[in-house]
């Protein structure tokens, strides 16, 4: 991508999709909606393409990328699935879930997206303008957050435009993000093992109901993103279960603790979900050197809210 051109601003119309599906069919890249964040979009067959993102990103080479796709035809001519795989897209797709499975070897997909692994992230989302993209371009999208690598993960166009400037092409203005954290990332095992990569939107236990208990991670090996220990920063030292602010600290409130600003006056943890990296951005941006933040539940959603929490204070 030149540092010449200018950034284009689209509607989430049918002329935007068309322009966005333009520029992306030419190896641009282009932010896009989603149900959970914002995503860098690139076709995932191109190496150029993707290595653009690398570099908008100032992403590691090691940590793959989710690919995108809009229907089950597309996903099963890059990945291969078994039976517990079928049944977890039937149910769980479109949504915000994110399937590692055996790549097959004929898949048109650049390497880089799949940093070398012999597997393949993907998803098939459910926003309304992801997904016509997808069908309008023809292709699969390999999309991490579009911010840059580490930062808090946008939910909004204008966070998208704050982090990446002119690195991007183009941002698809779908508006706010609906869920507002990151897919849940499962790894389907050989033996009938299953593993969760990272805590999402959909808990581990509605997994555990088609597929039995998880398998614990015995190793640290990166298969998928939001896997490093250090991830959602928002460049500040962050302390975590507080249950007031102490001096210099920005806080972020949760139920009755009001805070700065408040993930969810009323306790609601789906909410809490959809406005964290909002509140972090706030708080990313106050005048304070340093942000605290109220106790979380572990249970439900909370567990990926503090997933998340933990790495940006790490």
């Amino acid at each position: 991508m030149s540092g010449k051109q200018t950034r284009e601003w689209l509607a989430d119309d049918a002329a935007g999709i068309a322009r966005a599906a333009e520029l992306l069919r030419a190896g641009r890249l282009v932010a896009v909606p989603t149900e959970t964040v914002y995503g860098l979009a690139a076709r995932a067959d191109s190496e150029d393409a993707v290595a653009a993102i690398y570099r908008a990103k100032g992403r590691p080479d090691f940590n793959p990328l989710i690919v995108h796709v809009t229907d089950m035809e597309m996903a099963r001519r890059l990945a291969r699935f078994d039976d517990r795989a079928e049944a977890i897209a039937g149910k769980f797709w479109p949504g915000p879930l994110t399937m590692v499975l055996p790549l097959r070897e004929d898949a048109p997909i650049a390497p880089a997206v799949t940093a070398g692994l012999p597997t393949i992230a993907l998803r098939m989302p459910r926003h309304a303008a992801m997904r016509g993209l997808i069908a309008e371009l023809g292709l699969p999208l390999a999309a991490p957050s579009a911010n840059r690598s580490g930062g808090v993960s946008p939910t909004t166009p204008d966070h998208v435009a704050a982090s990446l400037g002119e690195r991007v092409d183009a941002i698809l203005d779908g508006g706010a993000c609906s869920r507002g954290l990151e897919s849940t990332i499962i790894a389907l095992r050989e033996g009938g093992n299953w593993q969760l990569l990272r805590h999402g939107p959909i808990p581990e236990e509605d997994i555990a109901s088609l597929l039995g208990p998880a398998t614990p991670l015995q190793d640290a090996k990166i298969e998928a993103p939001g896997q490093l220990a250090r991830h959602y920063a928002p460049g500040k030292p962050v302390r975590l279960d507080a249950g007031e602010p102490q001096g210099g600290e920005f806080m972020i409130g949760f139920g009755d603790i009001a805070g700065d600003v408040n993930l969810s006056p009323n306790g609601d943890l789906a909410q809490a979900a959809a406005r964290l990296y909002a509140c972090l951005h706030i708080a990313a941006a106050a005048a304070q050197p340093n942000i605290a933040v109220a106790p979380i539940p572990h249970t439900g959603m909370g567990a990926a809210i503090n997933d998340r929490l933990r790495r940006a204070a790490a």
